[in-house]
Parts: C-alpha cells; sequence; structure tokens
C-alpha cells in the first residue's frame, strides 16, 4: 500500500506517497487548496502525546438506493487532460463532468463558487523545491553547481520567504511549510513544539541567506564580480525546472525564487515545462549531466496520513522507496544519519519516549542536509459539476485516492460515461514494479485495481475490501490501539517466529531461505499478523484478462520484493539493493499456513499506533506493488524482458543499460513484451519455479498466457488488473484514455457509497487582548461543526500552546470542557508572570474522532 505520490503536482513510496504533479512518492511518494473554517491540523500537543480514542463502530453509509450492479457505476470513464487555467470553463460549459486534480489559487477557488460547481477541500498537497546536489562541478559540462554546497542548500530556507509566497500565491490560504510532515495531519501537531524551533530559527532572513550563499560559494572557488557570481570567470547559471501545469500555481512561485536568486547574484535559466516534458530530467535524467538544478517539487499524501514516521528516509536518504533514481542516489550522507532514517522507518523503537527522540535526530538531519526547501501546504478545492457524485479523500481528493473509481456515479443513474479530465496523463512510463508514481497516473491505476485492504477517506484507518479479518499480536509494551471490529489485537509477552517462515531469499536456487537455517538459534519479532481471506476469494476475484486470482499471486508477490535487490537475480537492479537491505531489519518472516481458505501469518518488527494500520502497512500480501496490481504471468513475462537485457523496470536501470525503460500501457515496450509473452506461452514458463511451481501447474501457466494473449490482442497493452474498470483505450501522445466497466467484479457497487461529509471541527477563540503579567487569564474556545456545537463524546483533545513575543514555547496543557462546544483555557499566576511586555500567541488544537485532520487556531495577545 502507497502512501505517497507524485503531485500532479508530483512523486509516492511505499507505504508511500505519490508523485503529484509535482514531482515524485515519498515512496516516500503525491494538489488542493481548499479552505475551511478553521486551520485543519493535527491533535495532539504535547510532544509524543497522542489522544485516546474510543472503540467506533464501523463506517456507516448514508442510505442509497439498493442495487444488483456489481463494480463499478459507471459503464465508461473517458480521460483527458486540460490546463489549470482552463478547467472551470470547461466543467461550466457542460465539455467535462469531473477534475480529478484540485485547483488552488484564489481565483480559481472564486471561479468554482461563482460558476456553482460541487467541490471537495484537500488537504493532502505539499510544495517544495528540490535541489540537485551532484557536484561540485558537473561531469558533462564541468559547471559549478552551487547546490552542491550544504551551506548554500540551507542558506535557501533563509532566502525563500514563504510567508510571502502564501500571499501573494495562495492569497493566505496555504500554511507555510519547514518540513516534512503535513500541518493538516496528526504528527505535526504531535511534534508542534519541536517543528516551532525551526520555523523561528529558518524564517525568511536575507542577510542571513546571503551570508550563507557567499560561505558556501567561496568554499567551491566561486567568486563575487560586481554583484554577479562566477566561476572560472564564468557566470554561475541556475537551471530551475518550472511546471507550468497542474494547480497552476508553481510557475509564479519558481518565477519569484528566481527572482529572489538573481537579486543574491545567480544567473537563472527558467525552463518551464509540464510534468511530462520535466520529469525526463529530474527523475528519468542523469543527476551528474547538469540539466538541472533546481525543480518545482509537490507532492500529495494518496490517504489521511496518521503516522509518517518513514517520511524522513523516503525524502532524504538514499534508501529510499526512490532510490532508483540518481538524485536520490546522489543523497551523499552519513552512515549513523542513513541508520536513524532507517530506525526510524522501519520501527526500531518500543516506547513512545524512542520514537519521538528518533524524530527529533530526523529534524535535525533534515535540516542539516537540506536536499529539499520545504514552502507550503497547499489545501486545494477538486470541482465537478452538479448531477455527478464522487467521494474524495481529505488527503489526496479524487485521482490519488483509491476511493473515488467505487463511488463516482450520476446521481440517481447507473451507467453512463463520465468525462474526467486532469492536468495530465501517463507521464512516465508504468509498470508496477517501478513506474510511473504520479497522481495523474495513479488516477486510472486506482480505478484497475482492487485491494485488500482500503483507507476511510477522513480518517485514514484501513478497512477490508478483500481480507476478511485480521489478529493483530503485538509485544505487551508497544501502545497499539484499534478502532473497528475486522481486526483483533492481541499482546503476548514475546512473539517467537517458526522455524518454517520464510525469511529471506536465495536468488541462486530461487528458493525461500527459512527462519531455521538463517537464525538456527531462533528468531523473535514485535509483531505477528494473521490475514484471513474469504473462502471463495479464488472463485470470485479474477484478473481483467479472465484469468482467476491465485496463491501463486500472492507468493510471486513476495519474490519479487527480494529478487530486484538481490545480487545474483536474474532481474537485479542494483538501484533496489539499498531499500531492500534497509527493509530486512525489519521484516522477520512470511508463512502460509493455509491456501483454502488463505490464511497468511507476517512477522515483523514494523508496528503503527493503530492495530488496522498495523495490518495494512507492515508489508505487502495483495499482488499490489509500489507502483501498481501486477498478476504472476504478467510479471514472469515482464522478467523475461528485463533477464534478457531487452527492458527494465526502473529508470535507472533502463539508463544504464541503455534500454526502454519498461512500459506495459504504450511503446516500444509493447512489442518486445508480445515477443515474451509468446516465448512464455511456448514453455508454459512458471517463473522463479524451484517455488512458484510448488503452487502454479503447467496448465494454470498455459492457460493464464492464453488468457493474456487474447487480452493483448483486444486492448494492446499488459496492464491487468481485478479492479471494477479494465483500462480500454490509451493514446500516450494524445494523452487520452478510456477506462470501461468490469462486468466480472464481484462487489455490489453500493458498497462504498455514502461516506458523509468530512466532519472538520470549526475552532474560534475570545477573550482579553491584553493580560496583565502575573495575573490569571482566561479564553473561550468554541468548537462547531456547521454552526451546532461539536458533541463532547466526538472530541479527543482541545489542547493550547503558549508562545510569547520570542515565539518561544513558555506554556501547553488541556483546556477545560465547559459545555457542549465551549471548552475554557486558563492560564495560571505562574505562566502568566513567565511572560514578558509585548505580544504572544496561544494556539489551540482540536483533535476529533470523525476526521484525523486536526483544527489549529490562534488568538494574540498583548501582556504588561
Amino acid at each position: 500500500m502507497s502512501k505517497k505520490l507524485l503531485a500532479v503536482l508530483g512523486l509516492l513510496v511505499v507505504v508511500s506517497m505519490l508523485l503529484v504533479a509535482c514531482g515524485g512518492t515519498e515512496a516516500p511518494a503525491t494538489e488542493p487548496t481548499e479552505e475551511t473554517a478553521a486551520e485543519p491540523t493535527t491533535a495532539p500537543v504535547d510532544e509524543g502525546e497522542t489522544p485516546t480514542e474510543e472503540p467506533m463502530e464501523e463506517p456507516t453509509e448514508e442510505p442509497m438506493p439498493a442495487t444488483t450492479r456489481t463494480g463499478g457505476w459507471l459503464d465508461t470513464i473517458s480521460l483527458s487532460t486540460v490546463t489549470a487555467d482552463a478547467v472551470v470553463t470547461q466543467l461550466d460549459a457542460g465539455a467535462a463532468d469531473l477534475y480529478a486534480n484540485s485547483l488552488a489559487t484564489p481565483q480559481d477557488i472564486q471561479a468554482i463558487r461563482d460558476a456553482g460547481l460541487n467541490y471537495f477541500n484537500v488537504f493532502g498537497l505539499y510544495y517544495e523545491i528540490t535541489m540537485n546536489p551532484y557536484g561540485p562541478t558537473f561531469d558533462a559540462t564541468g559547471a559549478l553547481n552551487p547546490f552542491a554546497s550544504a551551506q548554500v542548500r540551507e542558506a535557501m530556507n533563509w532566502l525563500i520567504d514563504r510567508d510571502y509566497i502564501n500571499q501573494e500565491v495562495y492569497g493566505g490560504n496555504a500554511a507555510p511549510k519547514f518540513t516534512s510532515l503535513l500541518s493538516a495531519f496528526p504528527e505535526y501537531a504531535r511534534y508542534i513544539a519541536t517543528i516551532r524551533a525551526y520555523e523561528v530559527k529558518y524564517a525568511a532572513n536575507r542577510d542571513k541567506a546571503v551570508a550563507g550563499i557567499t560561505a558556501g560559494m567561496e568554499e567551491m572557488g566561486a567568486e563575487l564580480v560586481d554583484g554577479q557570481w562566477t566561476y572560472n570567470g564564468e557566470p554561475v547559471e541556475i537551471t530551475f525546472l518550472i511546471r507550468t501545469d497542474s494547480d497552476g500555481t508553481r510557475r509564479p512561485m519558481g518565477d519569484i525564487i528566481s527572482n529572489w536568486l538573481e537579486e543574491v547574484g545567480f544567473v537563472v535559466n527558467r525552463q518551464y515545462g509540464t510534468s511530462s516534458e520535466l520529469s525526463a530530467l529530474w527523475v528519468g535524467g542523469d543527476v551528474a549531466d547538469g540539466e538541472w538544478n533546481l525543480y518545482t517539487g509537490a507532492w500529495i499524501s494518496s490517504i489521511v496520513s496518521r503516522d509518517d514516521s518513514s517520511d524522513a528516509q523516503f525524502f532524504y536518504s538514499p534508501s529510499s522507496a526512490y532510490s532508483f533514481t540518481t538524485l536520490w542516489q546522489a543523497y551523499d550522507m552519513d552512515e549513523a544519519d542513513i541508520q536513524v532514517l532507517d530506525d526510524l522507518a522501519n520501527k526500531a523503537f518500543t516506547t513512545q519516549e524512542g520514537r519521538d527522540e528518533l524524530f527529533r535526530q530526523a529534524f535535525d538531519i533534515q535540516f542539516k542536509y537540506n536536499y529539499r526547501v520545504w514552502v507550503v501546504d497547499g489545501r486545494g478545492a477538486a470541482p465537478w459539476v452538479q448531477g455527478v457524485e464522487v467521494a474524495g479523500d481529505l488527503a489526496a481528493g479524487i485521482d490519488a485516492s483509491n476511493m473515488w473509481p467505487y463511488t463516482a456515479r450520476f446521481t440517481g443513474q447507473e451507467g453512463g460515461v463520465l468525462r474526467v479530465i486532469d492536468s495530465d496523463l501517463m507521464v512516465d512510463p508504468s509498470n508496477p514494479i517501478a513506474g510511473s508514481n504520479w497522481t495523474y497516473d495513479s488516477l486510472w491505476k486506482n480505478a484497475t485495481s482492487s485491494h485488500d485492504l482500503m483507507t476511510h477517506p477522513h480518517t485514514g484507518i484501513s478497512l477490508p475490501q478483500r481480507l476478511e479479518s485480521a489478529v493483530v499480536t503485538v509485544q505487551s509494551d508497544l501502545p497499539v490501539t484499534k478502532t473497528y471490529d475486522w481486526v483483533t489485537l492481541e499482546t503476548a509477552d514475546e512473539i517467537t517466529v517458526p522455524g518454517d517462515a520464510w525469511v529471506d531469499w536465495d536468488a541462486a536456487t530461487e528458493t525461500w531461505i527459512t527462519v531455521d537455517e538463517k537464525f538456527p538459534d531462533g528468531l523473535t519479532s514485535l509483531v505477528k499478523v494473521v490475514y484471513t481471506y474469504p473462502a471463495d476469494m479464488f472463485d470470485v476475484v479474477s484478473w481483467h484478462d479472465g484469468s482467476p486470482l491465485s496463491v501463486g499471486d500472492f507468493v510471486m508477490t513476495q519474490i519479487m520484493g527480494f529478487a530486484v535487490g538481490k545480487e545474483g537475480s536474474v532481474i537485479y537492479d542494483e538501484s533496489q539493493a539499498a531499500p531492500l537491505e534497509a527493509s530486512l531489519d525489519a521484516f522477520k518472516g512470511y508463512k502460509i499456513v493455509s491456501t483454502d481458505p488463505l490464511v497468511i501469518e507476517r512477522y515483523t518488527d514494523v508496528w503503527y499506533d493503530d492495530a488496522e494500520l498495523t495490518a495494512g502497512f507492515t508489508a505487502p500480501n495483495w499482488p499490489e506493488y509500489a507502483y501498481g496490481e501486477g498478476s504472476w504471468h504478467v510479471l514472469a513475462v515482464a522478467n523475461k524482458a528485463e533477464a534478457a537485457g531487452e527492458l527494465a523496470y526502473s529508470a535507472d536501470k533502463a539508463d544504464a543499460l541503455e534500454v526502454e525503460w519498461m512500459n506495459f500501457i504504450a511503446g516500444p515496450s509493447l512489442e518486445i513484451l508480445a515477443a515474451k509473452l509468446d516465448e512464455a506461452a511456448a514453455e508454459s514458463f512458471i517463473p522463479f519455479e524451484p517455488t512458484m511451481g510448488q503452487f502454479v501447474t503447467a496448465d494454470e501457466a498455459a492457460a493464464r498466457y492464453a488468457n493474456l494473449q487474447a487480452f493483448y490482442g483486444e486492448y494492446g497493452h499488459f496492464w491487468v488488473g481485478t479492479g471494477p474498470y479494465i483500462l480500454d483505450e490509451v493514446f500516450p501522445v494524445e494523452k487520452t484514455a478510456t477506462l470501461t466497466y468490469n462486468p466480472n467484479f464481484p462487489d455490489l457497487a453500493d458498497r462504498w457509497a455514502g461516506f458523509a461529509t468530512p466532519k472538520l471541527a470549526e475552532g474560534a477563540v475570545d477573550g482579553a487582548g491584553r493580560v496583565v503579567i502575573g495575573e490569571e487569564a482566561t479564553f473561550d474556545v468554541f468548537v462547531d461543526f456547521e454552526g451546532e456545537p461539536y458533541p463532547s463524546d466526538e472530541v479527543t483533545a482541545v489542547k493550547y500552546l503558549l508562545f510569547n513575543a520570542n515565539s518561544d514555547l513558555v506554556g501547553s496543557g488541556d483546556a477545560e470542557f465547559v459545555a457542549e462546544g465551549q471548552y475554557l483555557v486558563t492560564l495560571d499566576t505562574d505562566t502568566t508572570s513567565a511572560l514578558e511586555s509585548g505580544s504572544n500567541k496561544l494556539e489551540i488544537v482540536i483533535t476529533v474522532l470523525p476526521v484525523a485532520s486536526p483544527t489549529i487556531v490562534d488568538f494574540e495577545f498583548v501582556s504588561e
């Protein structure tokens, strides 16, 4: 399951993130702007403190008309692209029905309202400036790269005035950003005191920026001549890749930052382009070639993230899931720092205090290297016409959400053609292993996929789709809780991994290494999860080519996770070795207990506060890879092409071998894959036969390849999923595609229908504008939803933070319940005695059960 995506705005990762129009994952891997009465953020305020939630009932859907229709509500979904400035015009003119991305400028938000369009507020988009750290000079050109200097990269924090960009570009609708943590999610609130210190330290300061840039440039041998930085007598030129598509904000942001760079002595080559045009440079290119220095990045979280412990590893470490790019490979970090980020990502802690300490170290590491400078957390609006319904995700909006294809429909109607527009499509080659991670492409991938677990669009909690139940056993001292009844939570003083569990892969023999073989003295784990799937799953779930889902698909998923990163494997990819190695510390074992029904045990040291997330994110069972679903037989064909050196899953390996980056849906890859399919069919090929041969017969292999040949003959591509829609027509040059109804999808169309409007809390503070130092002061806090008091049994916490005139945290605590929707903050005499004369700020953090996004409001007063 992936959390991050390049936001069409940009990128993703495993557990991961998505590129939205931005550029890429966090594998650590995702643009909306939005307005809400209060500024949502997160919940816990005191560092390390997490609100205690009462058990919740399974999500209640609003009543919908009964239906016998299975699969998606629609007959056809047509996908096409449009520039951000034309979105509202096309929707208002009836030329399109739904915009899958989001708009962020104040002008666009107002235009959406004026046109009477429906829209959904999105909080999961965030923007940064990605820096190329290669150097000090580029191999291909010999030109000096300013951002090879850690001092220059750090100075960019002071050069960029985040408040100015928020006001000038976003009309104050965004939130200035200094770390990878989204201010709309719980982790930000949990570590808000630590983050506030960095926000103060790195506030815009031109003098500090100039001093840092000067120190770094002079150390690399550059000279400032008549206000112009030069190297070997030539002006130092920065190539800035500036996105012109997506939500319409990155071009003005890039231009403003370019102006500031020119003011401090650089020549800036502003290279404007779309996601497709610029991805070839910053994702697919070689950083040593010197084709770019800066990129206007944006990411989107594909779910409401409740745990961001993998973010720092994803964005800053060469062991990131995005290490198949030369950019991440250029991140030159101390081994000790890499280990800290790996430990945080892999949950190498057993207490909240240990987690907090690793987070604090990770913040220090981020500002030690500064491979990217965070700018703002976006707030977007995803619009659609009246008469259309769709469930959006508070973080991902529509295109990066796994919920949208199950809920998109015309009101009161079954069937029809929905015309969906987005800012881009088919940005990079698509394959499930290391293909496109752009949110634009997650739009159609989500429509063609199903999952063992879905994600609640308002809370981020996992909900079962194909999985029937899970039993999560954790070590007794781990602070894990549960919310829903589909998961059973148990504790144990010690969890022993069975000796016959698979724990490693032998690439030479293509067989599993058991715990007994690798750890003869035994092995323990912090977590054991037992997954039980429905007894009829292999009868009712099939791939789009008609092949029934089988145990072989699940086994292949486990093998591929090892084989691509294991030296000696026929599909070894050096860029995948570091992420695999980093994950092995936490992986403790995998065992198939039963195949009818399918019961799987997984042992791991990775855990989350929520038992549902522990079950969902410890590692994949479902045949869903970092960048899409994949059946064993399609991947067997692709592996043949990879092993022959004719295609490569990753951009890095493709570049090294000078072959095509494998693309399942278009381009020269298709002819190569078709030839390999014929080879596989002729021999009834079973991949990794010493192991897969125990779960796949020659007859099944022959039948599957015959099905795939028929599918390729009909659809002309190799993207075979199990979801409610089938990828039909694909036109990568025109950037259009068609999704058609899958009549064999087993679930009723209304299974995920009717999620209510997110119950985001609205907050307000009232109190005296002047406080006498040494005297008690009180402030009223009001918590509402749509004008009515927020029920107290749904409010998990109302906390306050008190900052003095120097922005130092001088007090914090809980507000006292007064009445429904009303709370009281009391600053006692000791607290006000610590204040000095001047302006102070009281921040209120409100956390509620129905949504994971906290609300943060502030109140300023003068002390004297």
